[in-house]
């Protein structure tokens, strides 16, 4: 597949998953510095491994969500818990991913995940 195949593929799931007002807001910041990592992220993240058949979307979406609560990566938690419920996970379902993340990445790296998700659970509720 050519480069611009795997970022208009890139593009259509990134923002199937994420939301369009993330996406446009993410495009508006590009930039000479990061429009290169931007297009990487796109075509190769997006374009490539979240496209690939061999997992659904709400399976890439909890191990996300448990691989960012290990590694305390908290931008990347709150936009994916976004894409976690645009991808059909509930509530319930990411408080179970933070139970058993607990036990494998640590309940302090769990508890401020389920800070972080309710902070953006409240967002989402304001916004409705």
């Amino acid at each position: 597949m050519k480069d611009e195949d795997r970022y208009a593929q890139g593009m259509t799931v990134r923002r199937a998953v994420l939301g369009d007002a993330w996406v446009d807001r993410a495009n508006a910041r590009r930039n000479a510095f990061n429009t290169d990592f931007q297009d990487f992220i796109t075509r190769y993240a997006w374009g490539d491994i979240w496209s690939r058949p061999g997992l659904d979307r709400r399976t890439r979406s909890v191990i996300v969500l448990s691989v960012t609560t290990a590694l305390r990566h908290w931008d990347e938690f709150r936009i994916h818990v976004r894409g976690a419920l645009n991808n059909g996970l509930t509530r319930d379902e990411i408080k179970e991913i933070l139970l058993q993340s607990a036990i494998y990445a640590g309940v302090p790296a769990a508890n401020h995940a389920f800070k972080e998700a309710e902070a953006v659970f409240a967002e989402i509720d304001a916004d409705r």
